[in-house]
């Protein structure tokens, strides 16, 4: 029986010896890369925390000291060393999540997975521990470097050592990056500690930093393989950062040292206040081909080939993403106005193409969305166009800086909202569902929604030319498609793609498509004119504000059915049948969406299945209800 085999829990590593604790490191290194490869998921942040992991495990008491991830995406280690071991089903449904899940187990604490977070949620618990007479136990962040670049973990860190009493410990997690490499002057400076050469530097590097943390105190410093090991011992006192703050602060500390780990966490949880544990990691550890990738060291991955790196399944197809990068390159050649923002998501996001033909003309803010969208708001003051490119998830944190410092300035500025709708094996906290319903609120914004490649193209082009107010290109994640094809284009730019009447009569059911849902839309008016039910289908382009020709069209049809992949409470739907009441038009309305619940992790299909959001689904609920003599059938002649 391998070591590995013999963890069904924490407790079970206290009797491991220094060389077992070893060996089991590799044997969980193994284990990652086999398993992660056959499914996707996050693999090289979690080959960088495993040694880290399995000390924190043997020097706090999960659960009863709760562990908060921050992001939940380097947790793979922890679910191994908490009794869960079964990788097959990772991210699918029935499956272990992708973040931690309390569902899943009582050593899971938070499950939203948007960084900068855990500092706060630690924060609260140490204090409701402290309040409630639990002194004995403790309350452990575990924080990667990248979320330093969000202003939450600094709001934390102000008030957590303000009140210091109680025993938190939070270990930062130093690799030099987030999803890519970490930016910034505090990634500059983290990086001068991390590389340095030597005791005096080592000293003075940490000082410069943590010096308001505390008071210089004892170094150990030891070197072995020549790398740098040690930690650096601090109390009270000194004048460098923040001169209201007082927590301890230990290492830097080699985090592949077990030894070191275990020592420097020890000291932090006997201190009895506030202290942080500063852990230098390597991202992708121990697997050569995410060492030496340089783009993101193999953070998030498919299913790959485990030998080779190279992906099992290839896609059908240029991406949503794929397209608006290229498309973005083009608009910024034309146009010198046009800039770019993006919060530590470049590639992802498909700016890299950009920065890297404009490399002047591309801001990276880090984990920090609330200070883009404020900036870019900046930046269409001083006659630039920015647009913002970030995941739909992330675009919830910035709401009140759209609504105060884009819309009410009237502010030129483009949002463009990546992996929106249903996203699938993410889980609950990456499914870009709200932003149609949140966003749509905001005085003067306009939302378009592209089906395919080209109106993609066409409605960035046209977002980038609007320049009194947001505007907001959204569009799913996965392959684009192939194209869908207008038969034509009402006077204010609403695309008919399939037509249920003659001129002057009517039809049954009239489709609204939000988006990539056209061709769900055009499916099940195909099911229905078997059933001699006849269907138009208009495919918006910009879903907000409503456009009259939806409204005209509307009156003549006995039912319009909107059919969006967001929420569908006050969502598009809700915006046209208000549009509707207001012009008087009677029509019947259906809105379909997702439910107003957290989507679990499952594929986008099952999502939509489960939403009723299918072709087949939609059809029969028509059939039905028109049937069901609540409607009168228009007859074809």
């Amino acid at each position: 029986m391998s070591i590995l085999e013999r963890i069904e829990g924490p407790r079970d590593l206290d009797g491991l010896s220094p060389e077992e604790c070893r060996a089991l490191a590799a044997e969980i290194r193994e284990f990652l890369i086999a398993e992660v490869a056959k499914t996707g998921g996050h693999l090289g942040p979690n080959l960088g925390v495993v040694e880290l992991t399995i000390a924190m495990h043997r020097v706090f008491e999960s659960p009863r000291d709760p562990i908060v991830f921050d992001t939940g995406h380097q947790s793979y280690v922890h679910k191994i060393l908490t009794g869960r071991r079964d990788f097959s089903g990772l991210r699918q449904r029935g499956g272990l999540a992708g973040y931690p899940q309390r569902a899943e187990s009582e050593h899971d604490i938070v499950e939203s997975s948007h960084a900068s977070s855990s500092l706060s949620w630690a924060d609260g618990i140490s204090r409701a521990f402290s309040r409630t007479g639990q002194q004995d136990r403790h309350v452990v962040a575990v924080v990667g470097d990248g979320a330093l670049t969000g202003g939450m973990t600094w709001e934390a860190l102000n008030n957590i050592t303000d009140d210091n009493d109680r025993n938190l410990v939070i270990i930062m997690n130093d690799n030099g990056r987030s999803y890519a490499p970490t930016i910034g002057g505090m990634a500059r400076f983290l990086n001068s500690v991390r590389v340095t050469g030597g005791y005096r530097d080592l000293q003075e590097g940490s000082e410069r930093l943590f010096g308001r943390f505390g008071s210089p105190g004892r170094i150990v410093y030891r070197a072995t393989r020549g790398a740098m090991r040690g930690f650096v011992s601090r109390a009270s006192g000194n004048q460098d950062l923040y001169a209201n703050l007082d927590i301890k602060y230990v290492g830097p500390v080699d985090g592949h040292d077990l030894e070191a780990l275990e020592l420097a966490m020890h000291q932090a949880k006997d201190y009895g206040r506030p202290a942080l544990v500063h852990v230098i990691t390597e991202k992708g550890r121990g697997y050569a081909l995410a060492e030496n990738d340089e783009a993101d060291q193999f953070h998030a991955i498919g299913q790959i080939d485990p030998d080779s790196g190279v992906p099992v399944k290839h896609s059908s197809g240029p991406s949503w993403t794929s397209v608006f990068s290229e498309r973005i390159v083009e608009l910024a050649e034309e146009d010198e106005r046009i800039v770019a923002i993006t919060a530590a998501m470049l590639a992802p996001t498909g700016l890299d193409a950009m920065a890297k033909r404009f490399p002047e003309r591309v801001y990276d803010v880090g984990i920090a969305e609330q200070h883009a969208v404020t900036s870019a708001a900046g930046l269409a003051y001083g006659g630039l166009h920015p647009v913002v490119a970030m995941y739909a998830t992330f675009m919830n944190r910035a709401f009140d800086q759209l609504l105060m410092d884009v819309a009410l300035h009237r502010a030129g500025v483009t949002f463009v909202l990546d992996r929106s709708g249903i996203t699938g094996p993410d889980g609950a906290s990456h499914n870009g569902v709200w932003d149609l319903a949140t966003l749509q609120v905001v005085p003067g914004i306009r939302i378009s929604a592209p089906r395919d490649e080209p109106t993609l193209r066409e409605l960035l082009a046209e977002a980038t030319q609007i320049n009194d107010g947001p505007t907001v290109l959204r569009y799913p994640k996965g392959s684009i498609g192939p194209e869908i094809p207008a038969l034509r284009r009402t006077e204010d730019g609403v695309d008919v793609l399939r037509e249920g009447a003659k001129a002057g009569g009517t039809a049954d059911v009239l489709f609204v498509a939000v988006g990539p849902m056209s061709r769900v839309a055009l499916d099940a008016a195909d099911i229905l004119a078997e059933q001699g039910i006849t269907s138009t289908v208009i495919d918006p382009r910009w879903v907000v504000p409503v456009a009259t020709s939806v409204v005209e069209i509307a009156r003549d049809h006995r039912l319009l059915i909107s059919i969006e992949d967001g929420i569908r409470v006050g969502g598009v739907g809700t915006r046209i049948r208000q549009a509707m009441r207001d012009a008087g038009v009677d029509t019947a309305v259906s809105e379909l969406g997702t439910p107003d619940e957290f989507l679990e992790h499952a594929t986008r299909e099952e999502l939509l299945l489960d939403a009723g959001l299918t072709a087949e689904q939609i059809a029969a609920d028509v059939i039905e209800q028109v049937r069901g003599t609540r409607i009168p059938i228009a007859r074809p002649e």
